[in-house]
Formats: structure tokens, C-alpha cells, sequence
């Protein structure tokens, strides 16, 4: 997605994840970075002195200028049983997690190797999720699949929700889906 004006300064101080590394850095108010992709409720920025790339989380959406929208910021979501549950919304859930270096969400990447639904004693359910990335060097493993766990928890229904990140089978680009390699110029 683009924006309007590519340098933008930030506003505040914010705690940002390097990309590919996952590390979390400062970033102090004042710094110019460039926003190269919106999506999901995250922003993926270059910061112009250091030629970094890093993610900044829908929480800090105000210090890029933008709005933070409460219903994209799931990091504050509370498990809750409340209601049956709809696997399709957990599902779009999902799709509203993205690699920041990528355009497409982790379901159309083919990201997503399974997902099984545990019934919990005293209500809600238990979420697993298998996923994997297109890179085993990539260090935003941890970043993603911790996203993807924060949308799952805001899915009525959903007390608990695990997502683990797996190697095998090894990802490769025929687990895209249409969708994605339309978005990404392979069809």
C-alpha cells in the first residue's frame, strides 16, 4: 500500500522490530523513516540514516501520522469464550497477517501448514496453529507468528491460541495461492 508522503518523522519514541533480524530497537522522536508497506495494522518503515528496515506495530501507528484503528490493533486482545466459534473468521483473521518484506498475507504465501481447533473444558476453545516462513534464516519468526497469535486471541470463542513455527515440510513458492502470485506478478 502506498502513502501520500514517503518521509514521514516520527512523532514519539517507539519500540520497533528489525527486519529480517526480529530485534527490537528504539526509535527515537525525529527520526525520518519511509513507510514501504501498510498492511495488516503494521507498517513497514526504512529508516532513511541507517537504511534499516523495520516493523512498527498498529500501537504506534500515531507516532507515523496515521491512525490507530482499535479493531486492526489486536495486541491488547483479551482471549474471550463468548459466542460459537467461526473457524472462517479465525481464518480471516490470519489473512490480515503479513511478512513485512512481502505483500501478501501469511495464508495466501501458503504460510500456514495447519490449524486445529481443541474444545476447552469450562468453555472457548484452543487454537494451534503450524506455520512457517519463507526463509529458516529469518528472524521475524518469532514477530509474525506472535501477530498471527494476537488476531487469533481477538476471534470470539477463542480462549487460548498457540502458533509454532516449523521447517518441515520446507516452504516453497508452488504453497502460494493464486491470490498471492496475482499479487505478486507470477501469473
Amino acid at each position: 500500500m502506498s502513502t501520500d508522503s514517503p518521509l514521514v518523522t516520527l512523532t514519539r519514541d517507539i519500540e520497533a522490530i528489525q527486519i529480517p533480524s526480529g530485534l527490537t530497537k528504539k526509535l527515537e522522536k525525529g527520526t525520518p523513516v519511509i513507510i514501504t508497506q501498510a498492511l495488516g495494522g503494521t507498517y513497514t518503515v526504512v529508516v532513511e540514516h541507517s537504511a534499516g528496515l523495520f516493523r512498527v506495530l498498529a500501537q504506534d501507528a500515531d507516532a507515523l501520522g496515521k491512525e490507530v484503528v482499535p479493531h486492526a490493533d489486536t495486541n491488547g486482545a483479551t482471549p474471550h469464550a463468548g459466542g460459537p466459534l467461526d473457524e472462517e473468521a479465525i481464518w480471516t483473521q490470519l489473512k490480515t497477517c503479513y511478512d513485512p518484506e512481502i505483500p501478501v498475507n501469511i495464508v495466501d504465501l501458503g504460510l500456514i501448514y495447519s490449524m486445529d481447533i481443541k474444545p476447552q473444558e469450562g468453555g472457548g476453545n484452543l487454537v494451534e496453529v503450524k506455520m512457517t516462513l519463507t526463509a529458516p534464516g529469518c528472524g521475524m519468526g518469532p514477530s509474525i507468528a506472535s501477530d498471527a497469535q494476537r488476531k487469533i486471541l481477538s476471534v470470539p470463542g477463542v480462549t487460548d491460541a498457540q502458533v509454532d513455527v516449523v521447517w518441515d515440510p520446507p516452504w516453497s513458492a508452488d504453497r502460494i495461492s493464486p491470490e498471492g502470485k496475482s499479487k505478486l506478478g507470477m501469473i
